[in-house]
């Protein structure tokens, strides 16, 4: 009997006629898989080789607008989803829901950053998961007030750590190889970065959120490793290891496999010529590692940008990692043709919509000291103080991690122009919101003070951050933050600025809300030209606690966790 080895990930769910979505499973032989879903509906797909892995993107068609549609998955024709002992477990079956036609709402949850849950019986170093504890919420309270389920989940990067592996991950890799010889305690191939993504996504409750809530996804540097393209020197120096090739290449290809597929439409899969190429023959192992070898090259030769349109909701989900250009002088976070794909998205005015998301791993509205500090290091690292300080600069770009937008001041202006521009005029949307994770820590930013060529007269202008899903901060990295924040802060931020001949900055934002330090979710609930944010927090508590009248906030998670509400505002009202 073929086994299902991963999956189901539910993933596209079709917005303009609620009629089809897709499934992705992994599979341990070549079969046909099937969704068969109750009441009709469904689809079947041949499986897919990769690496001696099988794989299946099943398209689900038949699917009736504004239902919830359990589903069922089976492999040669034998069922394997639901799992045998799914009702003793406490999970209700896996849905499919889809919406309204002409929806004008929607609920998006989003986090970046998630370390595995530690194996049986050893300690989580880092909390309790936010997604262990909203799927535990969305399972003991489905109809409850606090229990909205999302209609989508975007995951802004990290969704493996390539680079920070759990106890047991590196006892599975110590098993296969010598780990003194490079790239030692990390993942070094396609074979390795699968059970990356089985350590992760098989947690149970994780496992069955996936089946249940479409995703949307983009990689950060830790799918890859750390820093990764922080420069051009940094990748000069990454080519010139013996490791490094096979890790690049195998970071692309299984994110391709397990993450970027699903990001597409059927339609965009029927146009996709690798696509069709790797199921066309008995192993595709060979295609897909000649195109993880041009999008290395040659970033501007793939795309892993993309659109998604939620009725009066558009989310651009932006590559900020393969499609920089690092050459000193040129630096850009996106390269031309990205750039201009982002404003032809954002401007295409033939589907009006309401609110604009901008999903990009890393913030563009930093604590102001961080900010100016990354303008200045950027300049040092030109050349613009000599020799001595580019070499400085470099160093502590790596070491300090300083290559968010603010690294890239070109590209940090031309996103502030294109969002002003996107958030002006009749047909603008109410709010602009750039979603982002990266910094292990969540809060609200909004611009206060934009230049008289680019200031949006419509639309509210946000950055939402949030991050970590499931991951840790030292205390003095919270202080970090903190000051960054603060007066003294800003004012550092300022004389370094003046060092780097930085001038006068093109806006100026406040921190509105937060920060917030721990394993959290945002939530933005959408209805017509009104925005919603709620901040939900994992926490270790005592079981039974009410808030609000006696509505439970919480859903309960492996050992005692709960998912609490700690903020919830209005985002459009005065």
């Amino acid at each position: 009997m073929t086994r299902l080895r991963l999956g189901p990930v539910l993933r596209y769910v079709d917005w303009e006629r609620g009629d089809a979505a897709t499934v992705w499973v992994e599979t341990d032989r070549p079969c046909t898989a099937e969704v068969v879903c109750a009441g009709g509906g469904g689809g079947s797909a041949e499986t897919f080789q990769i690496s001696g892995h099988h794989y299946a993107l099943i398209p689900v068609t038949g699917l009736r607008p504004g239902t919830s549609t359990p589903y069922e998955v089976l492999l040669g024709g034998s069922r394997v989803w639901p799992l045998p002992d799914a009702e003793a477990s406490g999970f209700p079956p896996s849905t499919i829901n889809t919406p309204e036609p002409g929806a004008d709402s929607a609920r998006i949850t989003f986090g970046s950053c998630r370390w595995a849950a530690p194996a049986e019986g050893e300690k989580d170093p880092a909390g309790p998961d936010a997604l262990d504890t909203l799927a535990a919420r969305l399972v003991e309270h489905p109809e409850g007030a606090y229990a909205e389920r999302p209609d989508y989940l975007l995951l802004l990067g990290d969704q493996v750590y390539a680079d920070e592996i759990s106890k047991a991950t590196r006892r599975w890799l110590a098993a296969r190889r010598d780990l003194r010889e490079p790239p030692g305690a990390e993942v070094a191939d396609y074979e390795e970065y699968t059970h990356l993504y089985y350590e992760s996504w098989l947690d149970p409750e994780v496992r069955w959120l996936l089946s249940t809530v479409p995703t949307c996804m983009i990689f950060d540097d830790h799918d890859v490793i750390d820093d990764w393209n922080t420069s051009a020197a940094w990748v000069a120096d990454m080519r010139a290891t013996p490791w490094w090739r096979e890790r690049i290449l195998s970071g692309l290809m299984s994110y391709w496999v397990y993450q970027h597929l699903g990001n597409l439409s059927p339609a965009e899969l029927a146009a996709d010529p690798l696509y069709a190429e790797v199921c066309a023959g008995p192993d595709g192992t060979d295609a897909l590692r000649a195109f993880a070898g041009r999008a290395d090259q040659d970033p501007a030769s793939v795309r892993w940008s993309y659109r998604r349109d939620f009725g009066n909701v558009r989310l651009l989900m932006v590559d900020t990692r393969a499609a920089r250009v690092l050459k000193e002088g040129e630096r850009a976070m996106l390269d031309e043709e990205e750039a201009s794909w982002l404003a032809d998205q954002a401007l295409d005015d033939t589907r009006p919509y309401d609110h604009l998301l901008i999903g990009t791993s890393l913030p563009w509205l930093l604590p102001p000291l961080i900010h100016d500090a990354e303008g200045w290091n950027a300049a040092l690292a030109a050349g613009l103080r000599g020799r001595r300080w580019a070499r400085f600069a470099e160093d502590l770009r790596r070491r300090s991690d300083l290559e968010h937008w603010a690294a890239f001041p070109a590209s940090f202006e031309r996103l502030a122009r294109l969002i002003a521009e996107a958030g002006s005029g009749p047909a603008a949307p109410a709010t602009v919101c750039v979603l982002s994770g990266d910094v292990h820590h969540a809060y609200v930013a909004e611009p206060t003070a934009w230049p008289d060529d680019a200031r949006p007269d419509t639309a509210k202008v946000f950055q939402l951050t949030c991050s970590p899903v499931h991951n840790g901060i030292p205390s003095s990295i919270k202080l970090g933050f903190r000051f960054g924040w603060s007066g003294p802060g800003q004012r550092l931020g300022r004389g370094l600025a003046r060092h780097g001949r930085l001038g006068a900055p093109l806006l100026r934002w406040r921190r509105s809300a937060g920060p917030w330090f721990g394993n959290q979710l945002m939530t933005l609930t959408l209805r017509g030209r009104s925005a919603e944010l709620r901040l939900d927090q994992a926490q270790q508590v005592q079981t039974g606690r009410k808030e609000d009248g006696g509505h439970s906030r919480q859903g309960r998670s492996k050992g005692g966790a709960r998912l609490v509400t700690a903020m919830t505002t209005s985002l459009t009202q005065e």
